[in-house]
C-alpha cells in the first residue's frame, strides 16, 4: 500500500458512514497458514461518533463459520480514534492525507496499522502483528455498498 495515491478525508465520520463489503486476507507468517474473512462492515451514527460493526464468515484451517466484531469511532477534525467496545483505545488515524499509520501494543505483541483511502468507494488497511505470540498480516479491503 505504500506507493499508491490516497484521497484526503476531512470528515472521517461522514466518509465512513454506511455499509461496506469486507474482504480480509489472513496470513500466519510463522506457519504459512492462510485464511479469508468476507462480510459486511457497517458504520452507524451513534451519539458523537460511529458504531463499527463487522459481520461475516471466516475460513481458517482451525475455524470455519460466522465471525463478528465491533468498535466505536470518534473524530476530532481529520483524526479518528477507534476504541474497543470497553472503551480502550485501539488506534488514532489522521486521514487528512488519505493515509495514516499507528501502533497498538497488546501484550505481548505489537500491532502496526496502515490505513489508506484510495478512492471514495474503497478503504484499505492492514494490521502487521509481530511478537512472541503472533506473526500475522491481516489485509482488509472495504468497498462502499451505498
Amino acid at each position: 500500500m505504500a506507493s499508491s495515491a490516497a484521497l484526503p478525508v476531512v470528515d472521517p465520520l461522514a466518509f465512513l458512514a454506511g455499509s461496506w463489503s469486507t474482504r480480509r486476507h489472513l496470513l500466519d507468517r510463522s506457519s504459512g497458514t492462510e485464511g479469508i474473512f468476507t462480510g459486511i462492515t457497517t458504520f452507524t451514527p451513534d451519539d458523537d461518533g460511529l458504531r463499527w460493526d463487522e459481520e461475516g464468515t471466516m475460513s481458517w484451517p482451525s475455524f470455519q463459520g460466522p465471525a463478528s466484531r465491533s468498535y466505536r469511532v470518534t473524530a476530532q477534525g481529520t483524526t479518528m480514534a477507534i476504541h474497543f467496545p470497553d472503551g480502550r483505545l485501539l488506534c488514532r488515524l489522521d486521514l487528512r492525507s488519505g493515509r495514516a499509520h499507528d501502533e497498538h501494543w497488546c501484550s505481548p505483541d505489537t500491532y502496526l496499522v496502515d490505513f489508506r483511502v484510495p478512492s471514495f468507494g474503497t478503504v484499505e488497511y492492514s494490521w502487521d502483528v509481530t511478537g512472541p505470540a503472533k506473526d500475522h498480516l491481516l489485509t482488509t479491503t472495504l468497498t462502499r455498498q451505498d
